[in-house]
């Protein structure tokens, strides 16, 4: 059996391919009522305009239904419908081959080149704590989720600034912002010094305030940079200071030296070019006219600046129903977490915020209410927050309810555990002995098909960054994790609910009360003077139990490795 994951992509791009030279014809279905029928359909209107009257040479139809590849997913027919070509693949082969390497789904598809780099560069880090705004805050989770999505590509990140204020970085470890911190600034001396040639024919004998070295005009850089560059036209001067100085020095220096652990074979000198690195700022549309003048100062002043520079520009945040006028990003966290508190409380009884046991869990609930709002959205859309909103573990938009489904399939793995230990269960047999073929509920094509399937895909198109595209500006798509986790434990929640992992079949529930009362009577008569349930081999009492689990277990592992990428650690209880 061929052992290379299979992947959505590579099965698309051969059904193309099948169909011969020409536009793209195929799309995968997502919707539960198309797959009742059909996986992957071409649409009539698509054919037309490859075939005469859309109809598909019968050779063609043989080629499609005997498509074979490296990942490409086993057919099981091709034929024509009133929709188009609809094709099916053989699922139990699917689940099979997919459910057989669980860990292969949970990285990305495309790993990047080797020795390939990126500087993420938020500036809103140099602000104070208490003076964080929340467009900053936005830029700051973005960063945060973008070099944890890099990194698991296999990019090599690093990230600036390095934070100098305590109460930033006990701020940042509440958000579970992974960033590092530094005692001091880096010098400034040589740059100041090329900063002060640049302003001597500038200088026009006027005292000048301290801080302040005087005024460097950018007018020419950005008439060289072209009109399509994307640069603010009213760039024509930038007042040059000491510490916008302290900020370029603290870049260069990132650039030149890297840490030791960031990479094999970069570590510690200088590179031998910075082309290789691309350097993305990361701020709000409020600080674009000012990170401007700070990419072209750093083109004018320094020799080898980094000739790719990419801004990537967070949209507004718009609240309605904050407490105040102006909120800062930690009164958005102290608010968000009174709320979490709050509906815990009244879910549970009692104040659990003064119980130890569940300060770690509100913690968590605060941070992934916080992320799922601020990154489910495009960067670079507008946002808007709506605090008035209680916080339930029911919205099935929220946060709350992804760690929700988090914790009630931990509880499903721990209830085996406990069963299997109590000598309810049989241990988890070995996964080449599980049947496949019992998997035939369509909630768990679902899971299969639109989650745990494409899940290599999403973490390959949630570290692209489309850095050959012209001009001064690049797009993001930190929102699309989020948006999946959400559709997953949707998808999950809505499988849980309707079917049983553990213990008897829905079937066996939708009995009648006569009919349940006779079958539970004829399993206790099967049962008499066996200590153990499966002391006798019951493979049709337990096989779909195993595939059932299998299946979880392969969702729990997507759902961790997303939650990862966000930063959020999962919760075995709620």
């Amino acid at each position: 059996m061929a052992t290379r994951r299979l992947g959505v992509g590579e099965t698309l791009g051969a059904l193309n391919a099948a169909l011969g030279p020409g536009s793209t014809v195929w799309i995968k279905e997502t919707r539960a009522r198309h797959l009742r029928s059909r996986d992957f359909l071409a649409p009539h209107r698509a054919l037309q305009a490859r075939f005469d009257d859309g109809q598909v040479p019968e050779h063609l139809l043989h080629v499609l239904a005997c498509l074979q590849g490296p990942g490409v997913a086993p057919v099981l027919r091709c034929a024509p419908t009133p929709a188009g070509l609809s094709l099916q693949l053989q699922r139990p082969a699917v689940f099979e081959r997919v459910l057989s390497a669980v860990a292969a789904y949970a990285t990305p598809a495309s790993p990047a080149l080797p020795g390939q780099r990126v500087l993420l560069h938020c500036p809103a880090l140099r602000s104070s704590a208490c003076a964080l705004r929340l467009s900053q805050l936005r830029t700051v989770l973005v960063a945060d989720h973008l070099a944890r999505a890099l990194r698991a590509h296999g990019v090599c990140v690093r990230l600036v600034p390095a934070v100098q204020d305590p109460h930033m970085l006990t701020f940042l470890q509440q958000l579970r912002v992974d960033w590092p911190a530094a005692p001091e600034r880096a010098s400034s001396h040589t740059l100041r010094s090329h900063a002060l040639e640049e302003l001597t024919s500038a200088h026009d004998g006027r005292t000048l305030s301290p801080g302040i070295l005087g005024r460097l005009c950018l007018k020419e850089l950005v008439e060289e940079q072209g009109r399509t560059a994307g640069y603010d036209p009213n760039l024509n001067n930038c007042l040059v200071t000491e510490d916008l100085l302290s900020v370029l020095a603290e870049l260069q220096e990132a650039l030149w030296h890297w840490p030791e652990d960031s990479h094999p074979g970069l570590a510690g000198a200088p590179d031998t070019g910075t082309d290789s690195c691309l350097v993305v700022h990361v701020v709000s549309c409020e600080e674009e006219f000012q990170q401007q003048k700070l990419d072209l100062l750093w083109r004018k002043l320094v020799d080898k600046a980094p000739l790719r520079q990419k801004h990537l520009i967070c949209g507004p945040v718009k609240v309605t129903g904050a407490p105040g006028p102006l909120m800062t990003a930690p009164e958005y966290y102290t608010f968000r977490h009174a709320q979490v508190c709050k509906a815990s409380a009244l879910k549970h009884g009692g104040d659990l915020a003064q119980d130890p046991g569940w300060t770690e869990i509100f913690g968590v609930l605060s941070v992934a209410t916080i992320k799922f709002e601020m990154l489910s959205t495009a960067p670079q859309s507008q946002l808007f927050l709506a605090l008035a909103d209680n916080i339930s573990t029911k919205g099935t938009k929220s946060g709350t309810f992804v760690m929700y489904n988090c914790a009630r399939l931990a509880t499903l793995f721990e209830s085996y555990k406990c069963s299997t230990e109590q000598g309810l269960y049989p241990t988890f047999p070995p996964v080449s002995s599980l049947d496949f073929s019992l998997l035939h509920d369509e909630g768990e094509w679902l899971l299969l098909f639109n989650n745990i399937l494409p899940f290599p895909d999403l973490l390959s198109q949630t570290a692209m960054l489309d850095c050959t595209a012209p001009g001064l500006h690049i797009t993001a798509h930190t929102e699309m994790m989020c948006k999946f986790l959400v559709q997953l434990s949707m998808d999950f929640s809505s499988y849980y609910n309707r079917v049983h992992i553990l213990g008897v079949s829905t079937q066996h529930n939708r009995l009648g009360r006569a009919e349940r009362y006779r079958v539970k009577t004829k399993e206790a008569e099967d049962e008499t003077s066996r200590p153990l349930l499966f002391q006798e081999p019951r493979p049709h009492r337990f096989g779909q139990m195993f595939v059932r689990l299998q299946l979880l277990k392969a969702v729990r592992e997507v759902l961790h490795t997303g939650l990862a990428m966000l930063g959020i650690p999962p919760l075995s209880h709620i």
